[in-house]
This record gives C-alpha cells, sequence and structure tokens, in this order.
C-alpha cells in the first residue's frame, strides 16, 4: 500500500462518518476501487468496502486522470475543471465519486468546537474560510493576468480572431491549391 493511501483512506472515513447519505449512495459499489492519478505524484487507490466506507485498494475499476492543465483550469471554475479530467471505467461509479466530490464536505468547523469550544472554533474557521477565498482569488487574478499577458503583451498565444482568421486564409490557400492540381491534371 503506498505511503499516501492510509491518510487518504482515513479522512474519507471520517467524511463518509458524519454523512449517511454519502454511505448510501456508496454502498452499491462494495468491492470496487477508484484510482486517483495525478503525475508525476504516485496513484492513489481506494476501495469501497461494505457500508459505503473505504479501505486500500486493489484492482482499479475506475480511474480518474488529473492532467497537467487540470489545476489552472481548477481557477477558472468547475466546469472547465471536469473538462481537464480523464475518466476510464465504471460510469456509474464515476457518476457517484462525481456527485460526492461535489457535495461531500468536511465540517471542519463542528470538529474545532470539539478541540477549542464554539467561539473559537468559529473565529479560526473563519479565518479559514477567509484565507481560502484570498487564495482562490489570488489563483482566478493570476491566471486572468497570465492569460492576458500570453495574448497581448508576450504574443505567446493569438487572440481567437486572429486565429480564426488565419485558419480562414489557410483554408482558402488549401482550396486553392487543390483546384490548381486538378487544373494541371487536366492539362496533363
Amino acid at each position: 500500500m503506498a505511503t499516501l493511501e492510509t491518510p487518504l483512506v482515513l479522512a474519507l472515513n471520517r467524511l463518509l462518518e458524519a454523512e449517511p447519505w454519502a454511505r448510501e449512495r456508496l454502498a452499491p459499489f462494495a468491492g470496487e476501487t477508484v484510482e486517483l492519478r495525478a503525475p508525476p505524484l504516485p496513484a492513489l487507490r481506494v476501495a469501497i468496502v461494505a457500508g459505503g466506507r473505504a479501505a486500500p485498494g486493489g484492482e482499479a475499476s475506475l480511474v480518474i486522470t488529473l492532467r497537467p492543465e487540470s489545476l489552472p483550469a481548477l481557477a477558472q471554475g468547475e466546469e472547465h475543471f471536469m473538462r481537464t479530467v480523464g475518466i476510464e471505467g465504471n460510469a456509474r461509479l464515476a457518476q457517484e465519486v462525481l456527485h460526492l466530490a461535489r457535495h461531500l464536505r468536511w465540517d471542519f468547523e463542528e470538529d474545532l468546537s470539539k478541540l477549542f469550544g464554539d467561539a473559537a472554533a468559529h473565529t479560526m474557521a473563519g479565518a479559514v474560510r477567509d484565507f481560502a477565498a484570498w487564495q482562490a482569488d489570488a489563483a482566478r487574478r493570476l491566471a486572468a493576468g497570465f492569460m492576458e499577458y500570453a495574448v497581448e503583451e508576450g504574443r505567446l498565444l493569438a487572440p481567437r480572431a486572429q486565429f480564426a482568421a488565419f485558419a480562414g486564409e489557410v483554408s482558402r490557400l488549401r482550396d486553392a491549391l487543390e483546384r490548381l492540381e486538378k487544373r494541371i491534371e487536366h492539362l496533363a
């Protein structure tokens, strides 16, 4: 078992224990394994066991692959992110896993309140939420700034209108070349 699978399984089981509806959705898939690939990191395999809980996995029946462009796409939103994720295997299981990824959330404020009390937990959770929102906003601004630089300043990418015009010119040139080749064939 990979070193990273153990904490992942513990964290997933902690989340699943707090949400009976999630365990119910996973229970029919007992015996199946989900493999998460995010190169260059090692693949993580998590099996679904009786009662909709997680355990270290074996042979994968569903493989979810995060591509290099997945992280920048995440800054643009869930829809962009999902376009970059590769999914192979059991389609029903993939649908359930994606549903859980969208809706299963850790109530860290509740766990903090058990350790520090309600008031301190609320303050700490608010600080964490603010920090996470700030990070997400910074990532979005950084991605937007890079794209603007790549298109406008650095000329690393062509603007859509310019690319479309170039593609149209190439298409017209190809058609003209084909007509010229046919004329030469008829003359020969």
